[in-house]
């Protein structure tokens, strides 16, 4: 059906992990998406059940962190993220939720899906 690409505002890898840390914890940094799909230690058990249900459906998720996308994603994401991308069947990336929409999710997986579902109802 679907390729869903979720655009993290941080940066992969143990740097760009511990770079997040630190600016979050300072209130310098923020990452709606972050919040949404992890604990402070682990990715969330709401988010790993998501993922089993929408891949029953024929969606894929994929997660990136900014430094891990490729040319065709950061130019969709276009430093807008944190944020997340559907690709088409004509392989055509569309930015579907935006910092907004993941802010409103407070960190609520069963928000974040709510959400994602009345989008993928335009696709």
């Amino acid at each position: 059906m679907a390729r869903i690409i979720g655009i993290y505002n941080a940066d992969g890898g143990l740097r760009g992990e511990l770079a997040y840390v630190l600016g979050h914890m300072v209130g310098a940094v923020e990452c709606a998406l972050c919040d949404i799909t992890h604990s402070p230690i682990r990715k969330k058990k709401a988010w790993k059940e998501m993922e089993t249900r929408l891949a029953g459906e024929g969606h894929d998720i994929v997660l990136r962190h900014r430094n891990e996308t490729t040319d065709a994603e950061a130019q969709a994401s276009a430093g807008r993220e944190p944020c997340v991308l559907i690709e088409g069947d004509d392989g055509q990336l569309s930015m579907i939720m935006d910092w907004n929409d993941l802010s409103v999710s407070d960190g609520s997986v069963e928000t974040f899906e709510r959400i994602l579902r009345s989008k993928l109802l335009m696709y």
